[in-house]
């Protein structure tokens, strides 16, 4: 790739990024600040130690002479003093804030992220394994880090440095200053731009193979039972040790470019030395400068390689930076949705409140990869305030329907309406407000009954909350009287609700659906895993809460399955993603009642 279109790809990478990091200005120019003052304090301090202990010797040399002579010493003397206290000072400060800066700036790529992740669809989830994803808000948000702190930061303080004590030896001998920040100039053009050009595409697939490693890694974990029981393993085991050998061969490959950068850095600093003590002493010899200055010179060139040192091996690691960087852009493009419109806007706070009309269109889904399409045409209608059954076996595309109606899928073809609105149009807090769904995959944070409740109802009070709870008959279990809990409210379920039953996270999430007052209700299996006598008691509840909702139930079966929906109007069925011909007409529709 030319190297104009790689500078141009990169700072396109990065270009949202450092947007983003242009939020906190303040601390950013404040942490520069004081990395330029730490590392101008080395420089005085080198500098001045040197003009001293020369001027001394000299001054002695004089008195032993018998010539007279005196020189100042306490002033000098105070000088050293204040760029050594300065200098740790200024360095503990450093770290302490630029650090605590940097972990400002990964909260802020963190929450960006996971707001990102947040919008994407189902479709673009499938895309990757959880382990990937989980990759992208750890690794190559902790690869960023790096883009002020090991990448900007030292670059543009060395940079300032060079220029500064270039201009300063000038002030006494421009050959010295010029000749000297010449050189070092060089050094920096090749520890920056050089050494990223070096190691560019090994650093990118090195942060490649490392996620490709963590993902096979999770996989074999998840897998081991099955593995061992088809004696796969070994095989297995051989694919980890071939990433890993690649991993290793492009870390010693990168290595031996890192020391490569920091061996110039040291050469071109003691060059740079030797370039100014040669010409000062000219200049000594000529006249031009006295012994203390002639010394102090070089010794100040050779605080630079303080400011040089650590940058061979953060732009030898750019490609790491720039690979993780275009990774996330690539969700933020996935991530986008169509704007709204206006009118849509005023068509939806126009709505009155009660059940909603959904129709679905000629909808046709496929899932990436898949050979076959989820829904085929399909077109379904339900009136305000009906309950639909829709029935299918396991993978006939009754969820997809629901993940369609939730806008956690994109249709391939079709047009989708809530309300006599396309669903696109929704506002994402208007859509959550109206529309509910226990779905079959239950989410439970690993806290306490309080906050799993309050996800729908962020405002409720204890006494909603233990309504809710003995709506779905969890009230006495919670206050311990069945089994001796007496935590009441700030039990805690555990990770993913492990620490209750499969039937218990069911009703806590019926419990948490009971807390909101939507419009359009949607119940896939919804008393999955309960007992006959349980689902009873549900069910008559769960009837008068439905009245004035449209519902959209989706189960196996009607006749002759463990559930009975209470006041079914219509039920429709889906086989292999297809909407068979006729509907079966239930006794309410006909009553109307």
């Amino acid at each position: 790739m030319p190297e104009s279109r790689t500078a141009s790809s990169l700072l396109g990478a990065l270009r949202p990024w450092l947007r983003l990091l242009t939020r906190r200005r303040g601390r950013l120019v404040a942490g520069v600040a004081l990395m330029a003052m730490t590392l101008a304090s080395a420089i005085g301090l080198l500098a001045l130690s040197g003009w001293f202990i020369t001027a001394t010797g000299l001054t002695g040399l004089l008195l032993a002479a018998g010539v007279a002579a005196s020189l100042e010493v306490y002033v000098p003397g105070g000088g050293i003093r204040f760029f050594a206290v300065s200098r740790t000072l200024s360095r503990y400060l450093e770290r302490l804030y630029n650090h605590d800066t940097v972990l400002r700036l990964l909260a802020d790529l963190r929450a960006r992220l996971f707001g990102v992740l947040a919008g994407l669809d189902g479709q673009a989830l499938s895309r990757r394994r959880a382990s990937d994803w989980l990759n992208r808000l750890t690794a190559d948000i902790d690869t960023l880090d790096s883009l002020y702190l090991r990448l900007l930061a030292p670059a543009g303080v060395g940079l300032l440095a060079i220029l500064g004590l270039s201009a300063f030896l000038a002030l006494f001998a421009p050959r010295v200053g010029l000749a000297a920040g010449t050189l070092l100039l060089v050094g920096w053009l090749w520890l920056t731009l050089g050494q990223a050009r070096l190691g560019l595409a090994a650093s990118r697939a090195q942060v490649t193979e490392l996620e490709t490693l963590r993902g096979r890694l999770v996989e074999r974990l998840q897998g081991m039972a099955e593995l061992e029981a088809y004696a796969s393993l070994a095989s297995r085991r051989r694919e980890l040790d071939a990433i890993e050998s690649r991993l290793y061969r492009g870390q010693r490959r990168l290595g031996a470019w890192v020391a490569l950068g920091n061996a110039l850095a040291s050469l071109l600093v003691g060059l740079a030395m030797l370039l100014t003590l040669w010409l000062s002493a000219q200049a000594w010899a000529a006249g031009q400068l006295s012994g203390p200055l002639m010394v102090m010179m070089p010794l100040a060139l050779l605080a630079m390689g303080e400011a040089l040192s650590a940058l061979s091996a953060a732009f030898t690691w750019l490609g790491a930076t720039w690979g993780a960087a275009e990774r996330l852009n690539e969700l933020e493009v996935r991530s986008g949705r169509p704007a709204r419109s206006a009118a849509a806007d005023g068509e939806i706070s126009a709505l009155e409140a009660g059940p909603l009309t959904v129709a679905l269109e000629g909808v046709t889904l496929r899932y990436p990869g898949a050979l076959t399409p989820a829904l085929d045409d399909v077109t379904l209608h339900i009136a305000p305030g009906e309950r639909m059954a829709l029935c299918g076996v396991s993978g006939a595309g009754k969820s997809s329907v629901a993940d369609l109606l939730l806008r956690q899928l994109t249709p391939e073809a079709g047009a989708l309406r809530l309300g006599g609105v396309a669903l696109a149009e929704w506002p994402e807090g208007a859509l959550r407000q109206r529309v509910a769904a226990l779905t079959q995959r239950i989410d439970l944070l690993d806290d306490s009954l309080a906050a799993n409740l309050r996800l729908a109802a962020p405002e409720a009070e204890e006494d909603a909350l233990w309504r809710a709870l003995a709506w779905v008959g969890l009230d006495d279990w919670a206050q311990g009287v069945s089994e001796g809990l007496a935590e009441g409210l700030a039990t805690r379920v555990g990770e993913g609700g492990q620490r209750l039953s499969g039937g218990q996270a069911r009703r806590l999430a019926l419990a948490r659906l009971h807390l909101r007052d939507p419009s359009l209700v949607i119940l896939d299996e919804p008393f999955a895993g309960l007992d006959a006598d349980t689902a009873a008691g549900l069910a008559s509840r769960l009837d008068p809460w439905l009245a004035g909702r449209s519902v959209l139930f989706l189960v196996h079966q009607l006749e002759g399955g463990p559930f009975q929906p209470p006041g079914i109007d219509r039920t429709l069925t889906l086989v292999e993603g297809k909407l068979v011909k006729g509907s079966a007409v239930t006794p309410r529709q006909v009553t109307g009642g």
